[in-house]
């Protein structure tokens, strides 16, 4: 048995619940391994009374959560296209260098196994094409930087209405702050609230609205 959190979408602060849900785990790297997890996770979390629930990340069978992974996701900034992993990976600010923006331009998997994010010390920040941005609160930057891709793309908004909730069976909370499923769930949410294009505008608003951070 293991545990994962699923990320139910809300229309009120901080715009999603996290369950942690116990389930049965089917060990190994292969893909139909992971997706015996994943319905396992599912089911366990349906018997508990919850409802439809969507896999975000390459690991899933359907083709909206393998779209909305950070891996394929695309982010549109300064007339380019670049895959969300990317750019959250090449932006990075350590004691000891970066940002790596060479890193854009690489598959995501490149950029996230990159030797330099490991040895350039703590990540004391982030530069987005010139732009800085805090390192706290800690998921803020990605949490900003997805959710601005998402909510261009009307089409997988639309999509995602016929889910109350979202998971990554990759997540583990132990071991990373990051989740690809909270990012969707906080969007869901927002759209939900009747703010998302009101937050996505701008960061500071952002900010206020999903963290209650002013200044």
């Amino acid at each position: 048995m293991a545990k994962r959190p699923i990320f139910i979408a809300k229309d009120k602060y901080p715009f999603y619940t996290e369950k942690t849900i116990e389930f049965e785990y089917f060990a190994g790297f292969s893909a139909s391994q992971k997706q015996k997890s994943i319905n396992s996770l599912h089911n366990s979390y349906k018997k508990q009374g919850g409802g439809d629930v969507l896999e975000i990340s390459t690991k899933g069978e359907d083709k909206l959560g393998i779209n909305l992974s950070a891996f394929n996701l695309l982010i549109g900034i300064n007339g380019g296209k670049y895959k969300l992993e990317c750019v959250f990976q090449g932006s990075k600010v350590f004691e000891h260098g970066g940002p790596y923006t060479d890193l854009y331009d690489v598959q995501p998997w490149e950029a996230k196994k990159d030797n330099r994010l490991r040895e350039s010390g703590k990540v004391i920040g982030f530069n987005l094409f010139g732009k800085d941005f805090k390192s706290e609160p800690k998921d803020f930057f990605y949490n900003w930087i997805y959710i601005n891709a998402l909510a261009k793309n009307k089409k997988y908004l639309e999509e995602l209405d016929m889910y109350e909730a979202f998971t990554d069976i990759e997540f583990n909370p132990n071991k990373s702050i990051n989740c690809q499923a909270r990012s969707v769930a906080i969007a869901v949410g927002l759209k939900k609230a009747g703010i998302l294009e009101k937050c996505i505008s701008d960061e500071k608003v952002f900010l206020s609205e999903v963290y209650k951070v002013t200044g």
